[in-house]
């Protein structure tokens, strides 16, 4: 299994090096070259199985010879021995025909925890196979960043640095990342937005000397390992509901695309998908694109749904590299654009786009509203982000199809809005309850590149 930049000007990568090199030289994404098929009987078989036997049926065809059959499930099951629910990712049923995914009972109660924890124990193996050591910097609007620094903390061949926007994130979210006491992790408040932080990160990427210099990996969705950890949990819910004999719809509250995408290469791969649905909340590029409307940033808006108020959403990419027929050229001048503010999407792209996506946004009212009315229906509290996901869902489910709404994270995360539209302050479960009273350990630091990587070159393990 070869790996191909979206940009076309990269060399192909095997998955190891695809893994550890994060964003290409081109700086373009790593998309696999062919995607495998699975086979309906494969698909069948997997309502009986555990999440970890469903993983590795997965997962294993794009891994090539990266690692060993036991390596790997030895990875797979490290990685998720940690959750909080037995079944990993349960399914509730919130209405007829409408089932809500609890993707939050991971350490850090939130859906990147399935990708995370999976990458930390492949990165160790890998790492210690070659002997080396190196430095992972990401990005994050919340959740990335506590699932990684969980993932890696403490870890022996990593040191880990997280930026993520300064006053933009919940406050368990910021104190998952500025909590942990290990030497190898660094929490950074970045004067700015998620945009921001994100543009920083792909610049050190950009910087080659720099790059090589610190021995530079990346594990935001950019890493293609992380999108192809979330392709399982389609899977493992279609599976549930009748798939392959039966056809399922997904909404996915996203700001980044990269876990609505991992779902468009399940469908790829023959899991019998028939709608996915975007979900964004007030900070809606996503939705107003897949409505023909083109890709123009606008002024990124704080809202009570966080992790998603993005403008610049990086895996979107990957979509386009398709919908243009896999021609890199054309992507590159697409993001070419981009840097000047926005695109316009070709015709017979956009129609190859809307034939797998489709789209709804939900206001900061209606997000409010779809929390209270959940609660008031079915008892279950759902954080912001997948209340914007459940109202976007209602409004297209269609009789005879399930329709899976993915919970990205647990309501504790965001306390304040659950409180407001519901009056019930939900707690954190016992193992975090002494979240607030421990002491935190985080760098402000400027918008400024040079400022950053001499910070990181100055903190990191030598």
């Amino acid at each position: 299994m070869q790996y191909i930049s979206t940009r076309g000007q990269a060399p192909s990568l095997t998955f190891e090096d695809t893994m550890l090199t994060g964003l290409a030289r081109d700086g373009g994404l790593y998309v696999p070259e062919t995607i495998p098929q699975m086979d309906a009987h494969t698909i069948a078989a997997m309502a009986g199985q555990s999440y970890e036997e469903i993983a590795y049926t997965v997962m294993r065809p794009f891994v090539g010879d990266t690692f060993t059959d036991a390596e790997f499930r030895g990875c797979i099951n490290r990685a998720y021995a940690g959750f909080g629910h037995a079944a990993r990712a349960p399914l509730v049923q919130l209405d007829q025909g409408h089932f809500l995914l609890e993707l939050f009972h991971g350490p850090t109660l939130a859906f990147k925890d399935f990708a995370m924890q999976l990458i930390g124990q492949l990165f160790q193996t890998a790492l210690a196979r070659r002997g080396e050591r190196v430095t992972i910097v990401g990005a994050t609007s919340g959740d990335t960043g506590s699932a990684a620094i969980e993932a890696f903390r403490g870890l022996d061949n990593v040191d880990v640095f997280i930026l993520y926007p300064h006053n933009r994130v919940s406050e368990v979210q910021r104190r998952q990342m500025t909590t942990p006491v290990e030497a190898n992790v660094h929490a950074l408040a970045l004067d700015g937005d998620f945009d921001d932080c994100q543009a920083r990160l792909k610049d050190m990427f950009n910087d080659f000397e720099f790059r090589d210099g610190v021995k530079l990996a990346g594990v935001n969705s950019i890493n293609w390992a992380r999108v192809l950890a979330q392709v399982v949990y389609y899977f493992s819910a279609a599976a549930s509901l009748g798939a392959p004999t039966r056809k399922v719809s997904f909404t996915v509250p996203t700001g980044n695309f990269g876990d609505i995408f991992a779902g468009y290469i399940a469908k790829r791969m023959g899991l019998p998908i028939d709608r996915l649905v975007v979900a964004t909340n007030q900070n809606d590029i996503l939705h107003r694109a897949l409505s023909g409307q083109g890709y123009h940033k606008g002024d990124t808006i704080p809202s009570i749904s966080p992790s998603m108020d993005i403008q610049v959403s990086s895996n979107f990419e990957r979509a386009l590299f398709d919908a243009y027929g896999r021609d890199g050229g054309a992507v590159a001048q697409l993001m070419d654009e981009l840097k000047a503010g926005g695109f316009e999407v070709s015709q017979g792209a956009m129609q190859a786009l809307q034939d797998h996506f489709e789209s709804g946004r939900a206001s900061e009212g209606e997000t409010s509203q779809a929390i209270t009315r959940t609660l008031a229906d079915t008892g279950e509290l759902l954080c912001p982000h997948s209340a914007v996901g459940g109202h976007v869902a209602a409004n297209h489910i269609e009789p005879g199809t399930p329709m899976v709404t993915l919970a990205t994270a647990h309501p504790a995360k965001f306390p304040d809005a659950v409180e407001a539209a519901t009056g019930i302050r939900p707690p954190l479960p016992p193992r975090m309850a002494d979240l607030y009273e421990r002491p935190e350990r985080l760098t402000r630091v400027p918008n400024d590149l040079e400022a950053l990587k001499a910070h990181i070159k100055e903190h990191r393990a030598k």
